[in-house]
């Protein structure tokens, strides 16, 4: 299959205001909370949600696997994450007569590899990168998927989001979560109060960043990069952003195929502008600093004003307490803005989940064809709702015919935006080989941002550990 890039032709400045004209409101989870393994034992769910009658969704409502167990494993493992996986594993599991447990493990990127290395992998694993399970299909690791489970992928997925599951032409992840980047979360009564307007352009966010320092009342900005093994990942998410509004989509794509170079100027550049952001005088980081303070970590500081801003996905949404209003228009409610360009082309960074499966049993196939389904997406949508009390869930799918009610109006704009983009580009660090994207570039990134290094040396680093 030949890689297509998703083009976006347009985003709105505010998306809130896309929101509000699509009868939509907020948005949904990612590498979630927590530093410990959990295994989620999955609270009441009176109804995981979804329609319940596609036939893909129960293998035909035929199946019985006679108490099989499955085990899943993941990056997602707060309790609202890894909880609403396990209460739709239950509810699917009842169906087709499959004991499936999922469990989160904050170090997943580095225990993934133990567990295969030593002959013991799961059945099944989400991953967060792309290029992580490409390096595990060429290595033989992971199965490619039967033609019944291609299919179902094929009537629920646009190519544009399988293709980062197909190595060299053949199929093997299956998408099950779709995460919108490019977004600023922010207080709008906060902004009113200090007299500040959503910036339109990146000059306008940094003029803004600037005058909120100078202002002096509150940090510009909330930051944190911690997340266990992964620790470094948000340094990339901000880097990637960089390219897009400087360099553009061209450049991007060279630069994830490394046909430009880690350390070349324009990339190093990048680097240089995330670092100068994030100066003493713009950033609060409630763990000391920016690389002690974990990722998720932000939620109570920027609604207590210990911040104005943060730029992060849409999953970001279930890390605030219960109760929080989301653009409601009430006195402290959480709104987003898009973080702006800069050429005027509107670039939206993108991530997500990929099933994969390490053995094909007809079980465990089972379970990688529900996972395919729209069904597995709202009832994901709705347990994890459930689970935050009726909030934003944290949770997004771009699956075809989903039931769009079990979104809120905010996650309904967000759904709006992925399924209508014509112009984004999936997170980098995802699509690089993994000793470089889940190695080399969150830890240098991390040094970087720690002051050890300098944005040149960085990437000489980063671009020395690129497979040959």
């Amino acid at each position: 299959m030949k890689k297509r890039w998703l083009k976006l032709a347009a985003v709105p400045v505010a998306l809130s205001l896309v929101a509000a004209a699509c009868g939509s409101d907020d948005d949904s989870g990612d590498a979630g909370g927590g530093d410990t393994e959990n295994t989620a034992d999955g609270a009441d769910t009176t109804d995981a949600g979804g329609s319940g009658d596609d036939e893909e969704g129960a293998e035909g409502g035929d199946a019985d696997f006679g108490g099989a167990t499955i085990t899943i494993t993941g990056p997602e493992r707060s309790e609202e994450e890894a909880g609403a996986i396990q209460d739709v594993m239950d509810a699917f599991g009842e169906t087709v007569n499959l004991d499936i447990t999922y469990s989160g493990d904050a170090d997943w990127e580095a225990n993934i590899n133990t567990q295969v290395e030593a002959g013991n992998p799961p059945d099944i694993s989400f991953f967060p990168q792309p290029g992580k399970l490409a390096d595990f299909a060429r290595e033989g690791s992971i199965v490619a998927l039967p033609e019944d489970v291609d299919a179902t992928v094929d009537e629920f997925w646009a190519e544009d989001f399988q293709i980062y599951g197909n190595v060299d032409g053949t199929q093997y992840g299956v998408p099950a979560k779709t995460d919108l980047k490019s977004l600023v979360w922010y207080v709008p009564s906060r902004f009113e109060e200090a007299g500040y307007e959503v910036p339109e352009t990146f000059d306008d966010f940094v003029a803004l960043v600037d005058q909120m320092a100078a202002d002096g009342e509150s940090k510009p900005l909330c930051v944190g990069i911690e997340s266990g093994q992964a620790t470094g990942w948000t340094f990339t998410d901000w880097t990637e952003e960089m390219v897009l509004r400087q360099h553009g989509g061209d450049v991007y794509d060279q630069w994830v195929s490394n046909e430009i170079p880690f350390n070349d100027p324009q990339i190093v550049e990048s680097m240089q502008t995330v670092v100068d952001l994030w100066s003493d005088d713009n950033v609060f980081a409630s763990g000391g600093s920016i690389a002690a303070t974990s990722f998720q970590d932000n939620a109570v500081p920027l609604l207590d004003g210990d911040c104005f801003m943060h730029r992060q996905a849409s999953f970001f949404a279930s890390f605030f307490p219960e109760g929080t209003p989301f653009a409601d228009g009430s006195e402290g409610a959480v709104d987003v803005f898009y973080f702006p360009d800069i050429n005027g082309d509107a670039p939206v960074l993108t991530a997500g989940t990929l099933a994969a499966a390490f053995n094909d049993n007809p079980e465990t196939m089972a379970v990688m064809k529900y996972l395919a389904t729209a069904d597995y997406a709202e009832s994901r949508q709705a347990a994890q709702a459930e689970r935050l009390g009726g909030s934003l869930s944290g949770f997004l799918s771009a699956a075809q015919g989903q039931d769009p009610s079990v979104y809120q109006p905010l996650e309904q704009g967000f759904l709006d935006i992925v399924s209508s983009s014509e112009l984004s580009r999936f997170d980098a660090s995802d699509l690089m080989p993994g000793d470089v994207g889940a190695g080399t570039f969150w830890s240098e990134g991390t040094s970087l941002v720690n002051g050890d290094t300098d944005a040149q040396t960085a990437a000489d680093r980063i671009q020395e550990s690129w497979p040959s």
